[in-house]
């Protein structure tokens, strides 16, 4: 959604450069993989990998108009037990921050997938409730096919989008200028934030 569309762009301004790209959600080790550089969506804790924010990005709690029609909107981040929920793999909790302090809730549901995009889709089409970020689902959410809900409880831990590269390397120029690229096309606000901020305001 983000990555793909500005490449014809880079690609000219630096034609010299080739682009092997693996698409992924998983967490590969970058240095055994041989990688240069990867963009993750996340709360970073690998003290192994040198990284810069390339945007700020928030998660949330969404559904389909459809589902929420069927069978109601949570209203506490504790309804969630009694929902059908939709998990990305490896994330077995839900953290809240509530007035109470964090709360962290064991969701089940009919599916768990290792894709964003995955989810995503699923959740459109009214499988259940599932966390998403508005890096992949602010379209969705433009367009009236997903609903957030549960708004007044943040979760936790905050995420950003991240470009991240080995720290036993040196940054090689042709990194540095895909980085540099990605830093400004994204910009302060992210352009998916903008358009998220001027529908609500619409």
């Amino acid at each position: 959604m983000h990555i793909i569309p500005a490449l014809k762009a880079f690609s000219e301004v630096y034609p010299e450069l080739k682009i092997d790209m693996r698409m992924s959600d998983s967490i590969v080790d970058m240095v055994e993989g041989g990688f240069d550089v990867a963009i993750r969506n996340a709360s970073l804790n690998d003290s192994t990998l040198v990284a810069r924010k390339l945007a700020a990005d928030k998660r949330i709690v969404c559904a389909s108009p459809e589902y929420l029609e069927q069978f109601g909107e949570p209203k506490k981040p504790q309804d969630l037990v009694n929902h059908q929920c939709i998990n990305l793999v490896g994330l077995e909790h839900w953290v809240f921050d509530t007035p109470e302090g964090e709360k962290k809730i064991r969701i089940q549901g009919p599916l768990r997938a290792d894709n964003g995009d995955s989810i995503r889709d699923a959740c459109i089409a009214g499988m259940g409730i599932t966390i998403s970020s508005t890096w992949c689902a602010y379209q969705a959410l433009q367009e009236g096919r997903l609903v957030q809900v549960l708004e007044e409880y943040p979760l936790l831990p905050e995420t950003n989008i991240w470009a991240v590269y080995p720290s036993s390397r040196l940054l090689a120029p042709k990194v540095r200028v895909f980085i540099d690229y990605f830093a400004k096309r994204f910009g302060d606000v992210p352009y998916w934030e903008k358009e998220l901020n001027n529908k609500q305001r619409n």
